[in-house]
């Protein structure tokens, strides 16, 4: 049976893994040091989905490294179909997290700073006070 590159188990996949965990790991070390990311749910919505994809990634990792040390890739049915959902439903999340934070930002740069006009945040701030 031809292998295909990047299926699990191989040294293509195990790159691919590495990667993916090395950029979810930069994306949610840059959106924590951001300054107040926590203000905007788009924003939170993308660090907890980036914490989510890292240890799915290197768990992943860590079994394409095993298969091609042992030199046998993996080919259960079962455990493919967990793969391939658990990739799925994390790629979708991904887009979405990234899609909302993208639209985010676009507001916060066309509104230059905070998002908030000025009658609703002094009614606000009344009722904080």
């Amino acid at each position: 049976m031809d292998e295909v590159p990047g299926s699990l188990g191989t040294s293509a996949s195990f790159s691919l893994r590495i990667g993916q965990t090395m950029f979810s790991s930069a994306s949610l070390l840059f959106m924590s040091l951001g300054v107040e990311f926590y203000s905007y749910t788009a924003f939170c919505y993308l660090v907890t989905i980036m914490g989510l994809v890292i240890p799915w990634s290197f768990s992943l990792a860590l079994v394409d490294g095993y298969s091609v040390l042992l030199k046998c890739p993996i080919r259960q049915p079962g455990i493919l179909l967990i793969i391939v959902v658990g990739d799925w439903v994390l790629s979708t999340l991904t887009l979405a997290a990234a899609c909302s934070t993208a639209s985010v930002v676009d507001l916060l740069l066309s509104t230059h700073g905070s998002f908030c006009p000025p009658k609703l945040c002094s009614s606000c701030q009344r009722w904080l006070v």
